[in-house]
């Protein structure tokens, strides 16, 4: 996707829910595999950089979206899964001014974590601009319309009681958090500069929904920053790859396993209420990589048909699922589209398995590529078996 819309590989990543996994030995895995770090894997596809959350990198307990301090859909999840946070930290605290080469591909692939600080700024449930009174209230809607009419108010004001939306106090507000914000970032960064003697960087990760969604007025907001910050003769915008080969990292740091979710570990996605969805999930990638190897080269109608069951698959996948599931937003809903896309997965991959692709399994084939076609370039081969392919120091 990134390679069609830019028209070049890319060179730095957000891994989902900023998480990580370092590698480990056959000895210390008891199915005994060997199972690669991270960062093997994204040095074999050129990646340069990756972003982690704040704790992995500066040691101590989790922050922000880790410590369940956050709006929007994260806010809800620390009271309902309470965990206590890994000890597996930094022995010698880092910071999330820098860039630090990781361990199993040092010199090759560097890692950023997130600034809690300025995170905060837009993150925080308590203090966060998103909560200002005068932005547009998200969960007022009219009965018969849909529409927000109501902004959200001073601390604890009732639903029922929000006061009307104000669009002209609310801009009024955005521009005032926006230049908030970027002199914010100015500020930390010469204040880096001071005490270490080198410019620094700040990495500041929202997920887009939070933009316009969450936060209505988030676009205008992200808009203003970015204008605020090209303006500074102090400040540079740039990007993670430009930044790493500018400022090269002068450290290895070795990461503990860790997500941006609940106690900044994956039992936001793995706990007893999403526990039963991943066997099916692994049972769907181990299915995939025996089609992938007895079918090396298939004719054009058994590659459509593998190509939608890799779509499936990830679709299957994806972390927005248990994610519903473990907050209760829309556990019934999530459920109902993990067990769709297996279903889906599962109709393909029956097919392919019996070689035979008459007027039905055409037809089959037809509407779910109308219906879940978001990877229209896929390449079922990207699913082979991987595993132990890397080499694990």
């Amino acid at each position: 996707s990134y390679e069609r819309a830019f028209g070049r590989k890319p060179t730095a990543i957000w891994l989902p829910e900023c998480a990580y996994r370092p590698g480990r030995s056959a000895e210390e895995n008891a199915d005994g595999i060997a199972r690669p770090s991270i960062e093997t894997f994204l040095k074999e596809q050129g990646i340069r950089v990756f972003f982690t959350e704040t704790h992995t990198v500066e040691g101590g307990r989790p922050v922000g979206k880790a410590a369940g301090e956050a709006i929007g859909p994260y806010g809800e999840v620390y009271q309902r899964i309470t965990v206590e946070p890994s000890d597996d930290l930094q022995d010698e605290p880092g910071t999330t001014y820098k860039a630090y080469w990781v361990g199993d591909a040092a010199g090759d692939v560097a890692v950023l974590a997130r600034n809690n600080r300025t995170g905060q700024q837009v993150w925080s449930g308590s203090f966060g601009y998103p909560g200002d009174a005068a932005y547009r209230e998200f969960h007022r809607k009219d009965g018969v319309s849909g529409m927000q009419y109501w902004s959200i108010g001073g601390p604890g004001t009732d639903l029922g009681d929000k006061p009307l939306y104000n669009p002209e106090l609310a801009r009024e507000r955005t521009e005032f958090h926006a230049d908030h914000f970027a002199n914010l970032v100015q500020d930390l960064l010469e204040e880096y500069r001071a005490g270490a003697g080198k410019p620094g960087v700040i990495s500041s990760n929202y997920d887009t929904e939070l933009f316009g969604h969450w936060w209505f007025e988030g676009v205008a907001w992200l808009k203003r920053v970015f204008r605020r910050l090209a303006e500074s003769d102090k400040v540079v915008l740039t990007t993670a790859t430009q930044m790493v080969n500018a400022y090269p990292p002068d450290r290895v740091v070795e990461l503990p396993e860790s997500s941006w979710g609940a106690g900044g570990n994956h039992s936001t996605w793995m706990n007893p209420k999403t526990e039963w969805m991943w066997p099916v999930i692994h049972g769907a990638e181990r299915r995939m990589e025996q089609l992938v190897a007895e079918n090396p080269d298939p004719d054009s109608d058994m590659g459509r048909v593998l190509a939608q069951a890799g779509r499936e698959l990830l679709l299957l996948q994806s972390s927005d699922w248990p994610f519903l599931v473990t907050t209760g937003q829309a556990d019934e809903y999530a459920t109902k589209r993990f067990r769709e896309h297996v279903e889906r997965f599962d109709l393909m991959a029956d097919t392919a398995e019996s070689g035979k692709f008459g007027p039905e399994a055409r037809e089959q084939l037809d509407l779910l590529e109308r219906r879940d076609n978001p990877f229209p370039t896929i390449d079922y081969l990207d699913f082979a078996e991987r595993q132990g392919h890397a080499e694990i120091r």
